[in-house]
């Protein structure tokens, strides 16, 4: 594992911004694997910025989002698919982008065809990854077991609450998602895990102290070859 400790947000997506960066230079048609939430949207930005300012060029990247929310409308605002759109794919050039269907009449059949649409496309270089404050890694909840493939899975009662926020009142909200399993994510050649925030410290000192805990999904990223994790003081608790 290599840790990067930044002074702030900022400075943390602009780090992370360097990599993926670095990634498209060594390799233009590089496939990356895109995270939602909170965290990443810093990333975004600043790749947005850099793509206006000609400092990198997706058009022949090709992109895998880690998870969606099921069942949920592709346009609905709080979908994964909206949320890539409005934050990252309608503003750069990426050639070809895909997500699960959180509208599939068989999410099992979505699930498999998923894994296929990854292989085919040659694996995951570089995986982009947040982590909830349960530690869950995509929505691989904490469990005596963890799926090799992509599956749908029943969201933990803490991350339904933490992200209720992003769905009004008296909206419903789903309570399952289809999500890459921990194999899927294990296979991406690069892993960067962002983590920001005071919420996250807890979890991000488990992390820090190298050792592979059951209940903590993230922390079996610790034996991955190529692990970066990327921290602001605030995830520190310093």
């Amino acid at each position: 594992m290599t840790v990067i400790k930044c002074e702030s947000y900022e400075e943390m997506s602009s780090v992370a911004a360097d990599l993926v960066v670095g990634q498209i230079e060594s390799k233009p048609d590089s496939v990356l694997g895109l995270a939602t939430g909170s965290t990443p949207l810093g990333l975004y930005a600043e790749l947005i910025k850099r793509y206006e300012d000609k400092h990198v060029d997706f058009s022949q990247i090709v992109t895998f989002n880690l998870d969606e929310y099921y069942p949920i409308a592709k346009d609905h605002p709080q979908s994964y698919h909206y949320y890539m759109d409005t934050n990252f794919f309608s503003k750069v050039n990426i050639a070809s982008k895909y997500l699960p269907d959180g509208q599939s009449d068989d999410p099992d059949a979505q699930s498999a065809l998923y894994d296929a649409q990854i292989e085919a496309a040659g694996g995951i270089d570089l995986q982009i990854l947040g982590i909830g404050t349960n530690g869950h890694i995509g929505f691989n909840e904490p469990s005596d077991a963890y799926s090799m493939s992509t599956f749908m899975t029943a969201l933990a009662p803490s991350t339904i609450e933490s992200n209720s926020r992003y769905f009004a009142a008296g909206e419903t909200q789903p309570t399952s998602a289809i999500t890459m399993g921990i194999g899927g994510i294990f296979n991406a050649k690069k892993i960067v895990l962002l983590i920001s925030g005071a919420s996250k410290a807890p979890v991000a000192k488990r992390l820090l102290e190298n050792k592979v805990y059951t209940d903590l999904p993230a922390s079996l990223l610790l034996l991955h070859r190529d692990f970066t994790v990327i921290l602001d003081r605030e995830a520190l608790g310093e």
